[in-house]
């Protein structure tokens, strides 16, 4: 049985380890407790983070033991990693609300039930410690030299690096030992930014404890077009529900570059490798396919069956598109049939009757709904014959929705490009 370490090099997680031998060792020995920090800065995690996520689910689905560190205490400081400024200073109680957001948001891809998972705290022992005993017995063991050799401390070096943000290496690096001598954890992931800090915990570990810890770094993903994962027109794309809609959340994944479907499969959802590699031979509506069932699974994961099914039948209906062939990823659980027609998670905006016997302009709609982020954005588009009543082309900016657009319903459906959809409601 392939253990959690081969599965998560096979599927692309890896990039930087300590020593690769070791690692292997250690998942061959038996059951490893592994850690991933989480910084509370938001109410929700985003898309930015369903790498180490995943990892986490690989590790846990191979009988070893995830732990989820939030950083409510390291969170007080701010991580100076990849950021050219100094971060923003969240208040305790601001903290403390995110981080339980998040430990709620992590039991949706984790089983924290009789200890197959650990979701913690750092500010559980960080808010804790005597400052003069915390010098003498660890800080001690920190090179001011080869802190500052970090990139990234090197890169604030230019703009100023404060002294708080300085001793964020010296707590993550404390974490590290903290969790290894209380719970046995020899291994630290993350992103690639935060390797000098998690060499620091596993050098802290061999000095105190005279035992080996171990780190391994995901890369920093990226679409074949070079974009951050989870940027887009509108904004980032979060996990939470009330944020980023599991209809919108459905739309990014299926709309994803062709050149990037294989790899998002093998990071982005459980579906056995031997069924993603089908995928290089795929062409046009195979393709596509592909791609519903890419946006359906990974939906499912983050949102639950119901409403990856919604979406599904949601997208099916606005795009008349066709259902995955039933010899295709037959591990998925994506509905083989056609779709009823049920436009419940497409993206609504009511008017008022009132207001549409009068007239309403197209551009200023579009903007306010969402549909476009701007009323200047809304004009290029029109004139690049990119917005659609209807499925009808609106051919001048200065036209209008009226009550005669809804041919006697309620509904009408507005289009911009080919990809995305708002349904109007008169109210």
């Amino acid at each position: 049985m392939k253990s959690a370490y081969d599965v998560l090099k096979e599927r692309g997680f890896i990039e930087q380890v300590t020593d690769d031998a070791l690692i292997k060792k250690l998942f061959t020995e038996g059951p490893v407790t592994c850690y991933i920090g989480f910084d509370p800065t938001a109410t929700s995690l985003h898309i930015g983070s369903l790498v180490p996520i995943m990892s986490l689910v690989h590790i846990q689905k191979s009988g070893s033991k995830p732990i989820a560190l939030v950083g409510g205490g390291t969170g007080l400081i701010g991580d100076p990693s990849g950021k050219t400024e100094m971060r923003q200073v969240l208040t305790r109680e601001q903290i403390d609300c995110n981080a339980q957001c998040l430990g709620k948001q992590l039991s949706q891809y984790l089983d924290f039930s009789d200890g197959k998972a650990l979701l913690l705290n750092n500010a559980d022992w960080l808010t804790k410690i005597n400052y003069i005993e915390f010098l003498r017995d660890i800080g001690r063991h920190f090179s001011v030299n080869k802190m500052l050799a970090a990139e990234s401390y090197k890169i604030r070096m230019e703009k100023g690096l404060n002294f708080i943000e300085f001793n964020y290496m010296v707590l993550q690096g404390y974490d590290f030992f903290y969790l290894f001598q209380n719970y046995g954890c020899a291994l630290q992931m993350g992103g690639n930014d935060q390797w000098g800090n998690m060499l620091a915990g596993t050098e802290l570990i061999r000095k105190i404890a005279a035992k080996d810890a171990h780190a391994v770094t995901f890369p920093l993903i990226t679409t074949s077009l070079g974009q951050k994962m989870g940027k887009t027109e509108k904004g980032t794309i979060w996990l939470d529900g009330t944020l980023t809609s599991p209809y919108e959340y459905y739309q990014y994944w299926i709309n994803c570059d062709d050149a990037d479907l294989e790899r998002f499969l093998k990071l982005f959802t459980l579906l056995p490798l031997d069924e993603i590699s089908i995928v290089m031979n795929l062409k046009d509506a195979h393709l596509n396919m592909a791609k519903a069932v890419l946006a359906f699974e990974a939906t499912k994961i983050t949102h639950g069956t119901k409403a990856a099914e919604d979406a599904w039948r949601a997208s099916m209906e606005a795009f008349h598109s066709r259902p995955v062939d039933a010899d295709m990823f037959p591990s998925s659980s994506i509905p083989r049939e056609a779709a009823s027609s049920d436009t419940s998670a497409i993206p609504r905006y009511k008017i008022s009757r009132k207001d549409l016997e009068a007239g309403v302009q197209i551009c200023a709609t579009c903007a306010k709904s969402g549909l476009t982020q701007s009323i200047s954005e809304t004009r290029r588009l029109i004139e690049q014959g990119g917005i659609y009543i209807d499925e009808k082309q609106v051919k001048s900016i200065d036209e209008k929705i009226t009550v005669a657009d809804f041919k006697g319903g309620s509904e009408l459906r507005v289009r911009k490009g080919k990809k995305k959809y708002l349904i109007i409601e008169m109210d």
